[in-house]
Parts: structure tokens; sequence; C-alpha cells
């Protein structure tokens, strides 16, 4: 689930040219390869650093929750955080949601050379809005992902600690054979 969920949106963010969330999802979805792997191979080191990565994780998505709410001094229209101010795309959400109606607004002054100005209407959920809950999805599933990691990552360090490296398997109720008398040496004096 938090691969699907990952993937989807590295495509739509791939599709409106969004860079920097491009590479935030490509890192997540390395994070959750080495989580995976962790869990299949009882490694709780890969699972703490996914448990860390999913705290990083969480405060990106609310950034990207305050950028498209526009809180504090964010704003979409000057800010092109998410382009690396490399140029003018939005959210593909913007042209593409559901229900919106896309107009070319012809000869206008306002767009660059090799930009056209559009007008969007009628939409059923503003694109903000739709990147909001996918990002308040994205941050639900590293809540559990995180809580899940903790819990797993500690049983397989207690499954580490109760094994007696040393008595070999006296935790498990295992005893050795006892030498008998005969076979012990007698102390030597000198």
């Amino acid at each position: 689930l938090f691969q699907v969920a990952a993937l989807e949106r590295q495509i739509f963010d791939f599709l409106g040219y969004q860079w920097a969330p491009i590479l935030a999802n490509f890192l997540h979805i390395m994070a959750v390869i080495l989580g995976i792997f962790g869990t299949i191979q009882y490694r709780s080191r890969y699972l703490m650093m996914y448990a860390v990565w999913l705290v990083l994780w969480v405060g990106w998505n609310a950034f990207i929750i305050c950028f498209y709410l526009e809180v504090g001094r964010l704003s979409q229209d000057r800010d092109f955080i998410m382009t690396f101010n490399t140029s003018l795309h939005r959210s593909w959400w913007m042209e593409n949601g559901p229900g919106c109606l896309v107009t070319p607004v012809l000869n206008s002054n306002l767009a660059p050379e090799d930009h056209h100005v559009i007008t969007v209407s009628g939409c059923l959920l503003d694109y903000q809005y739709i990147e909001v809950v996918s990002s308040a999805t994205q941050i639900f599933l590293a809540l559990f992902g995180f809580v899940y990691a903790c819990y797993v990552s500690k049983v397989f360090l207690e499954e580490e600690d109760s094994f007696d490296f040393i008595g070999g398997f006296d935790s498990y109720g295992y005893q050795a054979p006892q030498k008998t008398s005969h076979l012990q040496l007698p102390p030597l004096y000198t």
C-alpha cells in the first residue's frame, strides 16, 4: 500500500513537472524498499532508518499542505519551490482535475513566449485540495508505517537479546551433557 501510494504520487508529480516532489518521492520509494527489505531480512537497522525517514516524510508532506493552502508567507503565484524555480509549471491537477474545463486565453501579454495562459473553471474539487488530500493520506500512511517499523524493530532487537551466544541454548531450556568425574583432570599442584 505504501509503495502504490508513493508511485501514484510520483506519476502525477512527473506529469506536472514538479521536480522537488519527484526527488522526495524517489527517496521515499527507496526508503520503503529498504523498510520492506529490513522486515524480510530481520534487519532492525533498516527499519530504524525507515522510521527516521518517515519523520522527515511527515514534515515534507506537512510543508506541501502548507504550500498549497498558502499558509504564512507561502504563495503559489510567486514561489516556484516545487519546480526549483526552473519553470512555471504547476500541479497536474490544476488543468486535469475532476470536472475542470480549460480555456486558452488567446493573445495574452502576460505569458512568456514559450507558455500560454489558460483559465480553469467548473472543477468539482480545486487542485489545491486534491494535493492536500494526497499529502494528508501520505501523512496517515507514514504514521502507521512509523508505528509498524518501531514495533517490528523492537521485536527483532528483543529476539537478538534473548539468544545466549556464550551458553548456547540455555535460555530455551537446553542443557549440555555434564562431564562425569572420571573424565575431569585432577588439579596440579606445584
